[in-house]
């Protein structure tokens, strides 16, 4: 269990760069309101502390250092509705592509529109749940899942549909890997943390705030766009939980500290 609540990596006001645990006013939960952190040293998958130490935040980063960041994997068609919306059928099994880890940004980052992004209209926003893994998973089942992950944040799979359906040869990822298309943040909030915010006490309330299955809720998804909503939806549509999806993505293959999952929108 990780010593932090709300991990935020940011830009202190004395020029530094630190890995911090957020402080929040009573009543607020939005980390990009966050201002000042506890200042935590040590290794942020393993042993760590968060002291005593505060500073003042400057500009919230990614929330993980690019070096600490494994793989990048997502999921395609993941939302009933955007499968529906796609006029394609409800996928047997995860649709998995990945990003680069240079596609990887901070949550205030501009987002670069690289020269072949440019040649046809198809530039597409993404609003998705990011699961970050804590600790080795090799073929664990769904009912572990949450033993091996971080935390969530969000993150925005941004894409180009010319590239990604017509250009790509089949691959999605062509449409969805240019730099800085995978920004993500404000800040990692631990599973223990997203249960006081979502009711519940033990790992089994974690599991049905996330993946809001069998009318039990879910995280509400959303995302504006120059000041309009353009999405709106929330975890209780995925066709894929998030523990299915890691069980799933462990078969065979396993998942390592800092490996980020998009889940899909």
């Amino acid at each position: 269990m990780p010593a932090f609540s709300r991990l935020v990596r940011f830009l202190a006001k004395d020029g530094r760069t630190y890995y911090g645990d957020a402080i929040l006013p009573p009543g607020v939960s939005d980390i990009a309101k966050t201002t000042q952190a506890r200042i935590i040293k040590g290794d942020i998958f393993g042993k760590h502390d968060v002291t005593d130490e505060v500073a003042d935040v400057r500009l919230l980063l990614a929330p993980l250092a690019r070096e600490d960041v494994r793989t990048v994997r997502c999921l395609g068609l993941n939302y009933e509705q955007h499968a529906k919306e796609s006029k394609m059928p409800l996928p047997t099994y995860p649709i998995l592509f990945y990003k680069p880890t240079t596609s990887l940004a901070g949550p205030s980052d501009p987002i670069p529109i690289p020269f072949p992004a440019q040649e046809a209209p198809g530039l597409d926003y993404e609003c998705e749940l990011v699961a970050i893994i804590s600790r080795p998973a090799h073929n664990i089942p769904a009912s572990r899942a949450m033993d091996y992950i971080l935390g969530f944040a969000v993150g925005n799979d941004v894409s180009h549909r010319e590239w990604q359906l017509k250009r790509g040869g089949g691959q999605w990822s062509m449409g969805k890997g240019f730099d800085g298309w995978a920004p993500w943040g404000p800040g990692i909030v631990t599973k223990e943390a997203l249960l006081q915010q979502g009711g519940g006490g033990d790992g089994e309330g974690a599991r049905k705030d996330v993946d809001g299955k069998d009318g039990k809720g879910g995280l509400r998804i959303s995302t504006r766009l120059n000041g309009q909503t353009v999405q709106d939806s929330g975890t209780g549509d995925t066709i894929f939980g998030v523990r299915e999806t890691v069980a799933f993505l462990s078969r065979g293959t396993t998942l390592l500290p800092g490996d980020l999952i998009f889940t899909g929108t």
